[in-house]
């Protein structure tokens, strides 16, 4: 049985997959989906709801409703960054300083470092996981953006690790969709270029690929505040990212 759990720890959803010999299997949460909201809500005096239960309650119970932490994750509470995602998102929850100036949220009254909100997350997909298919996980492959540095890498392993799970490898979105995509292509030497555009980022990565087996990333590059959530806030508030300025809508 497989021991290793792959995740795809997304801005909006997060995805868990198991391999066995060639067989890859994606796998379906207690709810009967493939998707987790990578979103965590607590209303006062009641337990945190992880996922779907959380997203559902995020209209009557905004102020907090985690989303969209990854763009957090591994940041100062100084950054740029962090007050270009709180502006551009227009995020209903509170962002704090916390230990070593590190950004925080708060959730119920308590600031929790992103780790904490990702580890919830990866908690209930591992939980998930291991209901799915009656074993215990305790190692992990997740993956992050081409362009996320050391610190926001390590913020990564640091919420695995919460979770109860030993991270045993990194491994950027662009290069995870091109081992999907080339791993048995028996067809020679070619070069393919991959998009990544989720929730969050949006990354390109040119990699050379030898008969299905080979993988040689040539160049990366990226933008990691440009995804859907981008889009939403254009759509929705008339906010073009990156700029000062409101735009119209026609």
């Amino acid at each position: 049985m497989p021991k290793l759990l792959a995740i795809d720890l997304g801005t909006t959803n997060s995805v868990a997959a198991v391999t066995e010999g060639s067989r890859t299997q994606i796998l379906e949460n207690r709810e009967g989906s493939y998707l987790t909201p990578s979103v965590v809500g607590k209303m006062p005096g009641e337990p945190t709801l992880v996922g779907a239960l959380a997203k559902g309650r995020a209209v009557q119970n905004a102020e907090n409703t985690i989303r969209s932490v990854k763009r957090l994750m591994g940041r100062r509470y100084g950054d740029r960054e962090v007050a270009e995602t709180a502006e551009q998102l227009r995020l209903p929850y509170e962002i704090v300083s916390g230990d070593n100036g590190l950004a925080c949220v708060v959730l119920d009254g308590e600031p929790c470092t992103p780790q904490q909100i990702s580890a919830l997350v990866l908690q209930k997909i591992k939980e998930d996981a291991e209901v799915k298919l009656g074993q215990r996980f305790t190692e992990a492959v997740i993956t992050v953006p081409a362009y996320f540095n050391d610190n926001q890498r390590q913020a990564t392993i640091d919420a695995g690790r919460i979770a109860g799970l030993e991270v045993r490898h990194i491994v950027t979105e662009p290069v995870a969709g091109a081992l999907a995509w080339g791993i048995d292509r028996e067809e020679g030497k070619r070069t393919v270029a991959v998009f990544d555009l989720g929730g969050g980022t949006f990354d390109v990565t040119i990699m050379e690929v030898s008969d299905g087996t080979n993988f040689t990333v040539k160049s990366m590059n990226g933008d990691t505040f440009l995804g859907g959530d981008d889009f939403d806030a254009v759509i929705l508030i008339g906010w073009f990212p990156n700029s000062s300025k409101k735009i119209k809508l026609i």
